[in-house]
């Protein structure tokens, strides 16, 4: 089975550099041209199945997309709970001792109001436990924690996770073949 991430388009939050996960932030202007563009990459592909985050930006981009799917929440973003809408540099000056610890253990350590990157990947790599019994071509519009956590999982461990990288509208395929996991491509502006 082939698994197709494609992260939702650009908001302004990204464009400001802020911490949005949970927040429930649509498309900017630009975003939904990125969408427009992934659409071309998609035309005419046919999905077995098709989930996306319920957040606001991956419905959008979704149905510029041109498909309808099934919400899953175990496809949100993180959680930054006290980190929302601040950049890094905001959020060291605001909450320097939680921001340092955050910093020196970016897997356990829980946000305050939020969770912990080991929380979330566990959340991913539940879904894919789910959906891995299936077949055919799956379609996740989603974000890019989550993309990066299912690639963690390739390697069964989040500490990876700072490793790869998941661009607005741009595709990552994985395979799950009787158990065997591997990366087919990486932030790609194509589907193979």
């Amino acid at each position: 089975m082939d698994i197709v991430f494609i992260r939702h388009g650009r908001t302004e939050t990204n464009e400001k550099g802020q911490y949005g996960g949970f927040n429930d932030i649509p498309l900017s202007f630009r975003g939904e041209i990125e969408a427009g563009d992934a659409a071309k990459q998609v035309e005419g592909r046919e999905f077995n199945s098709i989930y996306l985050s319920p957040l606001k930006r991956a419905c959008q981009t979704s149905g510029i997309l041109g498909f309808q799917g099934k919400s899953d929440d175990r496809l949100r973003e993180m959680n930054f709970g006290i980190f929302e809408g601040l950049s890094y540099k905001d959020a060291l000056e605001r909450y320097p001792k939680e921001t340092e610890e955050w910093t020196s253990d970016y897997i356990n350590y829980r946000i305050p109001g939020g969770e912990s990157l080991r929380e979330v990947y566990e959340r991913v790599t539940d879904f894919l436990r789910d959906i891995s019994k299936g077949k055919g071509t799956i379609l996740v519009v989603t974000h890019e924690g989550v993309i990066k956590c299912a690639l963690c999982s390739i390697f069964d461990t989040p500490e990876y996770f700072y490793r790869f990288k998941a661009d607005h509208c741009r595709f990552t395929q994985i395979a799950i073949d009787e158990g065997y996991k591997y990366i087919k491509s990486l932030n790609s502006e194509k589907i193979y």
